[in-house]
């Protein structure tokens, strides 16, 4: 123990001074490159007038959703629950000071919420959770364990079954509550643009469509959800104004079937690729090959060398939001049978977490539909986070292309999370750089973006297969709100922000590249406020509101958000709630006359055990 002591302090004090050294170097970054980036300047006469073009009001309504969750081993039982609640409230913009912000009061009795409680045997989770399933078969690639199989208690903690249910219940209480309760201004307690890359990854193995959930195939207005309809899904996020999905890499063939459904007659090539300003060969080669492979699928429906949308797939995505909402009230809102057993045919199935997952991105899907049509703010918050694409990926791109001039080695030899690297660079000048400060936004697909493998100028390339995920879909930012009264040097932690972008008001700053995918060159033009003198009108109007939620006199929200503050407190008082109901159950099985016997056997041998010795300590 002595030496284990000895190597524990000697290694930590080692650790923080190499990382104290290192941070301290960023001190000189300021006076280069991020001075022009930092905005520190925001207006409360703007927020007024941005509100009322967005909302057409300076009073309107907010709501904000946090989400928890819980597993345990219970008699055999594996139950998992998970949940997501809400704060809400007003706010007020106005001219000539802060906006005024009231909170909704009764929040348990009155407020909105939704869970669900899933009971299964451990011998059965695997049939629900895929990743089990992959990891008890040594499926997965990379995964290098230890034993040959997991332990009862093990498999309750490792299956993710209660995650995917919370994220869906986060995304189905807000979608709830953006078409109920007419909020204007919704925050969530996570990345929006993590979530969109997470969830299609999630849904990708089309392979596993048929055989690894029940959605394919599910009935929906006496009809079957198939494959095509699923893929349909995965990337309906439609937004002429804004053109996504980009008519780029794999997006194209997806933006030809929207755009063939949204004008419903039928166009030829050249007509469908110049409504996509797909104006090289190469690129309209690429365009022709997808809308033939969308024929022989069944997408779109060819004659006299002219495309229509194939009549069987036109209503796809009302149907789709029919399935999630179906599923949706079944899983938080059914009050009898499992939440996870749904009909299909003539049997009961488990829903499984790849069905979770596309019902989220679904739901997601539907939460971005209802807010460009209602025009409302959508904001992701995220505490804690190791993104390092603004020094890695951004600076780098944006140096190539003459954007912006520094010494890149400055920024990237700083072996640090972008969120360590500001914050650092706000403490060590906290002189020139007040709080409430905020990074220029920039487009979320940056974090795909890498310079060119090849070096040629005016292009870039994917950072993973060199794939770059859709642009002009969220743009993000690094804020800090607060800072000590009696040390401007103790400040709050620096928050990832990101929003979803908004035509009228983003749209127009947009950089310009060119990507080499498929054997095309193909123009790509992410959001990006290239420095604090670009005018940001969305983005003032953030900084505002946000500052206006914050609460000095509670030291766990100093520097985040109230609202959220609330919705987490909230979520985890159900959570206690929960965990007692869970173990009272498990009482209530050991102790019916009808149950014991059969309960005792179902008990592992550590519960028996533990149970024993808890008594003995009695």
């Amino acid at each position: 123990m002595k030496r284990l002591g000895r190597v524990l302090r000697l290694g930590a004090e080692d650790q923080v001074e190499e990382s104290r050294n290192k941070l301290e170097s960023s001190k000189d970054l300021y006076s280069g490159l991020l001075s022009e980036l930092l905005v520190t300047e925001f207006s409360h006469s703007s927020a007024y007038e941005t509100a009322q073009e967005l909302f057409g009001s300076s009073r309107v309504k907010f709501g904000a959703v946090d989400g928890s969750q819980d597993q345990q081993l219970v008699a055999g039982l594996a139950v998992f629950w998970a949940g997501s609640y809400a704060a809400t409230g007003t706010v007020e913009f106005q001219e000539d000071g802060p906006p005024h912000v009231e909170y909704e009061t009764g929040f348990i009795e009155r407020g909105q919420g939704i869970s669900s409680c899933i009971p299964i045997y451990v011998d059965r989770v695997h049939e629900v959770d895929l990743m089990v399933k992959a990891s008890s078969a040594g499926v997965l690639p990379g995964v290098m364990t230890v034993t040959d199989s997991l332990t009862e208690q093990a498999v309750v903690d490792n299956s993710t079954i209660a995650s995917w249910i919370m994220t869906f219940s986060e995304l189905f209480l807000a979608y709830k509550m953006i078409m109920e309760e007419n909020v204007r201004i919704m925050l969530l307690d996570r990345s929006l643009s993590a979530t969109h890359t997470a969830l299609m990854y999630d849904t990708s193995r089309r392979s596993h469509w048929r055989s690894d959930g029940i959605i394919c195939g599910f009935e929906v207005d006496g009809v079957p959800i198939d494959v095509n309809e699923m893929g349909y899904g995965r990337h309906c996020i439609i937004n002429p104004a804004l053109r996504t999905p980009p008519a780029r890499g794999d997006y194209i063939r997806y933006a030809a079937i929207f755009l063939l459904q949204t004008k419903n007659e039928p166009m030829s090539l050249q007509e469908i690729c110049g409504e996509l300003r797909v104006d090289t060969e190469d690129r309209k080669r690429r365009v022709q090959k997808y809308l033939e492979r969308s024929v022989k699928e069944g997408y779109l429906t060819e004659t006299d060398e002219k495309y229509s949308i194939n009549p069987r797939y036109a209503r796809t995505w009302e149907r789709i939001k029919k399935l999630v909402m179906i599923l949706g009230r079944q899983i938080f809102e059914a009050t009898s049978g499992n939440p996870m057993r749904a009909r299909k045919g003539d049997r009961n199935y488990w829903l499984t977490t790849q069905d979770l997952a596309f019902l989220s991105l679904y739901c997601f899907y539907m939460i971005l539909e209802e807010c460009w049509a209602r025009r409302i703010l959508l904001l992701g918050i995220t505490k804690d986070t190791t993104a390092r694409d603004f020094q890695n990926h951004l600076v780098p791109v944006c140096v190539n292309a003459g954007i912006w001039r520094v010494d890149r080695e400055k920024v990237t030899e700083i072996p640090s999370t972008d969120r360590m690297l500001l914050q650092a660079v706000s403490v060590f000048n906290h002189e020139r750089v007040p709080t409430p400060w905020s990074l220029i936004e920039y487009d979320t697909a940056f974090r795909m973006i890498v310079p060119d493998f090849e070096g040629r100028e005016g292009y870039v390339s994917g950072a993973i297969g060199n794939r770059i995920i859709p642009e002009r879909l969220f743009v993000k930012s690094y804020v800090q709100l607060d800072e000590a009264k009696t040390d401007p040097k103790l400040r709050s932690n620096v928050l990832l922000i990101d929003r979803l972008v908004h035509p009228g008001f983003d749209d127009s700053q947009t950089v310009s590249f060119k990507h080499h995918y498929g054997g095309a060159a193909e123009p790509i033009e992410p959001i990006l406020y290239r420095s604090k003198n670009t005018p940001n009108r969305i983005q003032n109007l953030v900084m505002v509101t946000l500052k206006a939620m914050g609460a000095r006199s509670i030291p766990e929200v100093f520097g985040h958000n109230k609202p959220l503050f609330i919705a987490d407190k909230i979520a985890k008082g159900q959570r206690l709630k929960v965990k007692g109901l869970i173990e009272a159950t498990g009482h209530m099985l050991m102790n019916n006359p009808k149950l014991r016997r059969f309960t005792f056997y179902m008990h592992t041998f550590r519960e028996r055990r533990a149970e024993v010795e808890y008594a003995r300590r009695a």
